[in-house]
């Protein structure tokens, strides 16, 4: 999971830029980077740690031009140095600098094809540097030797998209010539587009969330749809193409990641016409339900989230159960989440980043709601802060349905910390977090809090729920 944003602005791009990524940081915590483009000579800084540790008033005063594309990235591979961060950067054809949200599946084998058809190397283990090279070897063929075209752009895209296998939302840049952006055939992962001013003043902004072109003062437009791809020329003339449906045929439907409705996104954001928070009160409203069908609701005290994500599942839960609510972890801001971070001593414990409020705990019967138990220590580690607390019943509530599978489009779980839900039995699972109760939401459940959201989407990635690998 990662953060995008590209820019095209009438004034330097790098503070607004830079402010998108602050607005972005929840997607990704591990990584930054801006890349500018000046007269068609790129300016890039990038480096591993938050947005407010990579850039100091130097870094940005290199950043120079008008028009740009920024990250913040997870450790999904994760990134060792500096050079993992992205954008990345190629000079031929043309100059292109790239940035990517996904997870290609068929990435190795791009990159061998490319290493040996192509004549390519790449430096790094990261799929943008993939995309990128996929993208750049298409331009030249669809240029032919000639000068930059939009028609060449979007042919170049076409034949990306009939390479590339997985999810995928990009912004890039041309040296000199403009801005592209384009989202994989499936629409799995987000990207939208917003404006600022009007005529020949009109500025533009793609990012992965709408919270950022709330924050920074664009209107959202729309979403980009799923095959498509959008350039914003130097001159600031705005195309778009659907590359994957012919002229007669529909736009394809969105089938974005259940889980940026369940823990990755902003609540304030509204992903392919659904609200982020309407879809999370709807999650702890069918939650409610379950809980009432396999415990016993009157002998629980207190419902309380587990951090900011679960609050507005657990608020709704409690009020369908007529339970007391109640806030007693207190969250530190970024650490960090815990499935992201590389192996070894780096790793948080839950401790560092969660602390209990035990006046709130004592004595009580919990239920805890967490918004996915995707790492079994985790989620062990907050149960035994509750208990430590001095809670006398723990009970644990997934927002979503058991993770049974290792790996989602554009999140890729650690070899190394494999679900609590894979491999095991109800009662395992409940053993390895031991709660003294452990309740889950339902698929049909989770697709349905989220067609509430917005009814036109009946089509969900849910691959690391059920296992099925889209087409």
């Amino acid at each position: 999971m990662c953060g995008i944003v590209g820019v095209v602005t009438h004034a330097p791009a790098n503070q607004t830029i830079y402010d998108a990524l602050l607005l972005l940081q929840h997607r990704g915590q591990q990584a930054a980077g801006i890349a500018t483009d000046n007269d068609s000579v790129f300016a890039m800084h990038k480096a591993n740690g938050l947005v407010t540790d990579v850039f100091r008033t130097r870094n940005m005063r290199s950043l120079r031009g008008n028009a740009g594309i920024g990250h913040c990235s997870c450790a999904a591979y994760g990134p060792s140095c500096d050079e993992e961060a992205q954008p990345f950067y190629v000079n031929a054809p043309f100059g292109i600098t790239l940035a990517q949200n996904g997870w290609l599946s068929n990435g190795d084998a791009l990159r061998a094809e490319l290493s040996v058809a192509g004549r390519r190397h790449m430096n790094t283990a990261s799929d943008a540097e993939v995309l990128l090279n996929v993208l750049a070897h298409e331009l030249h063929a669809a240029s032919q030797g000639a000068s930059f075209s939009a028609d060449a752009l979007f042919a170049a895209v076409a034949a990306l998209q009939a390479r590339v296998q997985g999810s995928y939302a990009a912004v890039a840049q041309i040296a000199g010539q403009g801005l592209l952006a384009f989202r994989d055939p499936l629409g799995v992962r987000p990207l939208c587009l917003g404006a600022r001013g009007s005529g020949g003043r009109t500025e533009y902004m793609l990012a992965s969330e709408s919270v950022a072109l709330d924050g920074m003062g664009f209107r959202f437009l729309r979403d980009v749809a799923p095959g498509e791809a959008v350039f914003i020329g130097a001159a600031g003339t705005l195309s778009a193409r659907q590359l994957v449906a012919g002229s007669q045929a529909p736009v394809p439907a969105a089938r974005p990641s259940a889980f940026e409705f369940v823990s990755l996104a902003r609540p304030d954001s509204v992903i392919d016409g659904a609200s982020v928070y309407a879809a999370r009160l709807k999650l702890g409203e069918l939650l409610a339900e379950q809980v009432r069908s396999e415990l016993d609701a009157s002998a629980i005290d207190v419902v309380m989230p587990v951090d900011d994500i679960s609050r507005p599942a657990a608020i709704q839960l409690a009020l369908k159960l007529a339970i007391d609510y109640r806030e007693g972890f207190i969250q530190h801001r970024y650490p960090g989440r815990s499935f992201e971070l590389p192996a070894g001593p780096a790793r948080r414990a839950v401790s560092q980043r969660l602390n209990a409020i035990g006046a709130e705990f004592k004595g009580k019967r919990m239920l805890l709601v967490e918004d996915a138990i995707v790492d079994g220590a985790s989620s062990r580690e907050v149960v035994q802060l509750a208990r430590n607390a001095g809670a006398s019943y723990v009970a644990l509530a997934s927002t979503a349905p058991p993770v049974l599978h290792p790996k989602v489009y554009g999140v890729d779980w650690p070899a190394r910390r494999k679900p609590a839900a894979m491999g095991g039995t109800r009662e395992e699972m409940r053993r390895t977090v031991t709660a003294d109760a452990l309740v889950f939401q339902t698929l049909p459940a989770l697709k349905a809090a989220i067609a509430s959201a917005s009814p036109a989407l009946q089509l969900l990635e849910t691959s690391c729920f059920d296992g099925e690998v889209l087409p």
